[in-house]
This record gives structure tokens, sequence and C-alpha cells, in this order.
């Protein structure tokens, strides 16, 4: 079978490498992902090659070529090298073969040939490779049945299973990956070597393990990479805490929501809407209290009390853990797990302007992202309570824009500054100036005076009178 998927480009390139290669005495192959791709007609901007010999040395000579000498990186320890050609980025290798020790998922590495590399490969859809030197350029080597896979729409391991995953336990999470990016389904007996091999994930490091999951997060319906993270027992490993919200518990015939499949609709219901992934996170993580906080109360039923308060905490530690970004992103994700109760509060009540100040005061320039958040955690099964809480949602959402068009008090600053204060009072820094500060504001969001620098003013007066304080009097 030929492999006729490349363009133009693409071609030209094959065909250039395939004659660098033949100098060298080297029989060189596109393998791995692009091949994977280009069979999917997928676009793909990243090329491996092996060749049988010296992977730095071909490279050398293609880049000599392209006359591409500054753009190649040699990792000498790997023996491996990376070149850009436009916006393609190749990397060589020579073929080898890999053994490993029980706790380390670093492999001892020496020369092999080609069906060597092919076994080292994670999946039979991955372990594809086509010849590109002249003499056999095109021809696809298929060793393991990976076509038949892509066609069936199977994620399957090209050796036993067990062999694949104990060797390099990261696998586990690629199988499932991969399942979610492509659509495919993982053969049973492929599954069933996750299960028995999911403890071995604890010996991958928490960069890697972040990286998988980020790619699960930014697939098009993320709930079944999850879940499947959960049955096949990776997710106690990766997130206990999440694994936590599976199942309901009953008192006196009174049940609470499965919180699990509570928050995969939620998240999937957002993926919908966004492909911003930290605002995936927060969706993620928005319930995850729940467990902790979770209490039941005769006469009322199950209570979360303070979920949202909690689960601003829980999530630095699941990011701390998983060595997640701790910067802005971490603060984006926790003010979102925070707020996320407060516009659907709203539609329980009279939806008051002070209310709806102090929602926008809040969430600043994120409160769009806290609306798409709060609408995706729309999830119950009575159509009519959906449809109300929708309708009140919409309320909220125009008092939003009618508010903010009238007070602008998104990422709003109190017109007077402490320093204003202190100078016009000839006070120093003190509590007393907090206090007057806070004053300011919160007559401002309830509406007791306007949102600008003269009522503002006039109003400090009033209140600094009260605490005994004369303008240029210390």
């Amino acid at each position: 079978m030929k492999f006729n998927f490349l363009n133009t480009e693409e071609s030209h390139l094959a065909a250039l490498i395939g004659e660098e290669s033949d100098k060298l005495g080297f029989p060189a192959y596109y393998v791995g992902g692009f091949v994977r791709d280009r069979l999917l007609n997928r676009a793909s901007k990243d090329i491996d090659v092996v060749c049988v010999g010296d992977g730095i040395a071909l490279a050398k000579a293609v880049s000599s070529r392209l006359n591409l000498n500054r753009d190649i990186t040699i990792f000498k320890r790997f023996g491996t090298a990376m070149l850009n050609y436009g916006d393609i980025e190749i990397e060589f290798v020579g073929a080898r073969k890999e053994s490993y020790s029980a706790d380390s998922r670093k492999p001892s590495v020496s020369p092999g040939t080609l069906e060597d590399d092919q076994n080292r490969r994670d999946f039979t859809i991955n372990a594809l490779a086509v010849a590109i030197s002249p003499n056999n350029f095109g021809e696809i080597l298929d060793s393991f049945g990976g076509i038949d896979d892509l066609e069936a729409g199977i994620i399957r391991t090209p050796l036993e299973p067990s062999k694949t995953f104990s060797d390099d336990p990261l696998r586990m999470l690629r199988a499932i990956r991969f399942s979610c990016q492509l659509g495919f389904d993982i053969l049973e007996e492929t599954f069933e070597g996750i299960k028995k091999n999911a403890h071995r994930i604890e010996i991958i490091s928490a960069e890697r393990i972040h990286t998988e999951l980020n790619k699960i997060m930014a697939t098009n319906k993320p709930s079944v990479g999850l879940e499947r993270l959960s049955v096949s027992g990776l997710m106690k490993y990766i997130m206990p805490e999440f694994e936590a919200l599976r199942g309901v518990e009953y008192k006196n015939g009174v049940g609470h929501k499965d919180n699990f499949y509570h928050t995969l609709k939620v998240l999937d219901n957002l993926c919908e809407m966004s492909d911003d992934l930290w605002l995936r996170w927060a969706a993620l993580l928005h319930d995850i209290a729940k467990p902790p906080t979770k209490k039941f109360v005769d006469g009322i039923g199950w209570t979360f009390h303070g979920h949202e308060i909690v689960g601003t905490r829980m999530a630095f530690k699941i990011f701390k853990r998983l060595k997640l970004p701790l910067d802005h992103k971490l603060k984006y994700v926790q003010k979102m797990i925070r707020l996320h109760l407060r516009p659907i509060s709203l539609t329980r009540e009279d939806i008051t302007d002070s209310a709806i100040r102090r929602l926008l005061f809040d969430a600043g320039d994120d409160i769009d992202d806290l609306m798409l958040l709060c609408k995706a955690d729309i999830t119950s099964k009575n159509e009519k309570k959906v449809q109300r809480i929708k309708e009140n949602y919409d309320l909220v959402r125009q008092k939003l824009i009618d508010v903010e068009e009238k007070d602008k008090i998104r990422n709003w600053q109190p017109p007077i500054s402490g320093d204003l204060i202190m100078q016009t009072f000839n006070i120093p820094p003190s509590r007393t100036v907090g206090v007057l500060k806070d004053k300011i504001r919160e007559a401002i969001l309830d509406g007791i005076i306007p949102n600008d620098y003269q009522a503002a003013f006039d109003f400090l007066l009033e209140e600094a009178m009260k605490l005994g304080l004369e303008r240029g009097v210390k």
C-alpha cells in the first residue's frame, strides 16, 4: 500500500529527506502521529523522521541542504535533532529499542531496527511508518494492523497491554486522551490493561500528567475522557477530590444529585460555549468542595453551605499538586468558583441594582465568563424549573448590561483614594482611612450616592464629621 496523503510541500520535503538518507545509507521513514493524522485527513505540522542509522547526521545533512543550519537544535544525550522548516517542526531520531526498569518510565535505549522502533510505540495507530527513501518512497509499513484500527476507530496497544502500560504508565493517559481527541473507542483488552496498571501512574511526573489532562480538557466533550479516567481507576490517583464527587447518599429517603455526573454535564455545557481552558477548569472544580461540606438537615435535606469558599482553597491544593500554574490563571479559576453561585442566587429574589453593582464590582472583566459558567450550571431534569431559571438568568444578564451602562462599575475604583483622605484631614495611614474608604465604596454600591467624585467627596465630609474629623486638622 502506498501513502498518498501528502500535500505538495510535504511531498517535496519527504523526497528531499529521502535523498539525503539514501546518500548516507540510512533508510528513512515518516512515523507516528504525522502518518496517523494524514491518513485521517487531519492537519499536522509535527513530523517525526526515523532512520536506521544516525538521526543527528541525517538532520545535519537535511538542514545543510535547506540552508537551515541556524534552525537546527541537537540533543546529543538523546540522539535526536529538531529542525524548523517554515511552520513545520521535524524531529530526527535513529531507530532504537528500549527496555524499562520497574520503578521508572525512563528506558534504557540502544540502536535498533525499524521493527524494534515500531515495537516501542504506544498504540497501533501510532506505529505506522511510511518509507521516504527513493527506492520504496510512499510504502506504508503496518506491522500491527494500525490502518485497520484507524478505520474501525480503535485504540489498541501493539504489544500486550500490561507490558506497554507498565513500561511507560503515561501511555494510559495518552490512550484516554487519543480516544477523546479522535472520537475512538479503547479496545476492551487495552482498557483492562489500564485498570490493571492504574497504580503505576504514581511514578509519572505531575507536569506530564497535567499536560495530558489539559489536552483532554481541550477536546469537544471532555466528559468522555474524565469518565474513562474514573472508570479505569486513574482518577483516584490523579485527582481523588474529583473522584469523591461520585455517588448519591440517601437519608430519611432523601438523596442529593450525583455531583460527579452533574459536573461532567456542566463542563460539556460550557464547552459548547467556550474553548477557554481555564474557564473549563473552573467548571470542573466549581463543586469540588461539595463532599467535605455535605450535611443533612432535618426538614431541609442535603446542604453544601460554603462549598464555593472551601472550593477555592481546594483548587489551590489541586493546582499545586498537579504543578498547574499558580499565577493569575489559578486566581481566575478561584474567582469563578467563589462567585459561581451569585448570579443564580439573584434569580431567586428581586434583582436589585445594589446586588448587580456588587456582582459587577467583584467579577470585574470576568463577569461574562462567570455568566457562561452559571448558564452551564443549569442542569436540572425538571424542564419547568430549567425554563424558569433560564428566564430569570436572562433578566440578570439584561440587568447587568443596564447597570453597567448607567454606573460603570466593572473594574471600578472608588473616586476617593486613601491619599486624598489623608491629605484632606491631615491624618497618617490608619484604620480610620480604611473605614472611610469602605463607607464610600458601600454607599456607591448600595446606590446611596452616584458614582462620581463630587458626590463621593461630599459624603466623605459627612462621614468624617461623624468620626470627629475636621478638614486640615490632625
